[in-house]
């Protein structure tokens, strides 16, 4: 089954901990996983920041604004136990605990009327994403802009800047090094089909050929079966051909039987790889996320 949202979770937690005793909060997932059902592969499901699983993200987020209406408490460090309070709020036998239900209690309606998410109590609070979760979906739609203008910009650029730019980008990957003689841009007009030379590794053992396209309409097969040609004249197995377009089925099938390793990355995936390398782009507003250092308040 899917992973429920952060609030599904509120109850559940509710629940284990109405025995009163401390939970630790690995024992708490551990209940709630069985609870649900879920798999192992559900469990380990990791955040698109890749730090930390999505299930481990939302039972600590439902924690968190358990603690701040006051309803739980922390007694130690990764372990908590009801309230006073909370053992009220569920002797009303609720069906649903989530923010709604917590903005009755006064701590947690001042706690979020300082957010940009706060709501009155009388309308439903439908917020489901974490707030890291919520960070990466803003994160995502940010690139997806920025691949889109990438995208745009590197087809407006000289053709012969584009091949620097697309051996950069591989250097900047890892092949060769950043020595002068790691990464050849070849001669206009006179490249026989290959556009740029670039050493597979830094010692120079093996070499790679690229042929860079700044085109606006798709690559086909025949253009495929060209740079082939060219690299069987270099006696060379090995190839990347880059684009600002995309690719056409039959140029990936042909490309799938080859025996030669050749690798076609399209105007997206360019645009993905130069955002991920610091190709062309710079970043703008660096944002930090705090968290308390529990080891700071141990006693010495």
């Amino acid at each position: 089954m899917a992973i429920p949202d952060f609030q599904s979770l509120m109850l559940p937690i509710m629940k284990i901990a109405a025995d009163g005793a401390d939970h630790t909060a690995r024992e708490l997932r551990e209940k709630i996983a069985q609870e649900l059902g879920l798999s192992d592969e559900e469990r380990k499901e990791l955040l698109p920041s890749g730090q930390q699983p999505v299930f481990t993200n939302r039972i600590a987020w439902a924690r968190s604004h358990l603690r701040m209406a006051g309803l739980l408490e922390k007694t130690g460090r990764g372990t908590f136990r009801i309230t006073e309070r909370g053992k009220q709020a569920l002797s009303t036998n609720p069906t649903v605990i989530n923010m709604r239900f917590l903005q009755q209690f006064p701590e947690y309606a001042h706690a979020r009327s300082k957010t940009k998410e706060a709501a009155p109590a009388d309308s439903p609070v439908t917020e489901t994403k974490t707030p890291e979760e919520r960070i990466a979906s803003a994160l995502a739609e940010l690139n997806e802009a920025l691949t889109t203008d990438l995208r745009a910009k590197l087809g407006t650029i000289d053709p012969f800047r584009f091949e620097q730019v697309v051996l950069q980008l591989l250097q900047r990957m890892g092949y060769g090094d950043w020595h002068e003689k790691a990464a050849i841009v070849t001669q206009r007009g006179g490249d026989e089909g290959i556009d740029g030379i670039i050493n597979e590794d830094r010692l120079g053992l093996d070499v790679i050929y690229v042929q860079a396209k700044r085109w606006k309409g798709n690559i086909g097969r025949p253009e495929i079966q060209k740079f082939v040609g060219a690299l069987a004249g270099k006696k060379a197995a090995k190839g990347v051909f880059i684009t600002t377009s995309e690719f056409h089925g039959n140029a990936r099938e042909y490309v799938a039987g080859l025996h030669e390793k050749i690798v076609l990355i399209d105007g997206r995936r360019l645009a993905e790889l130069m955002i991920e390398h610091d190709i062309g782009v710079t970043p703008e507003q660096p944002y930090v996320i705090k968290k308390i250092d529990s080891d700071y308040f141990e006693e010495i």
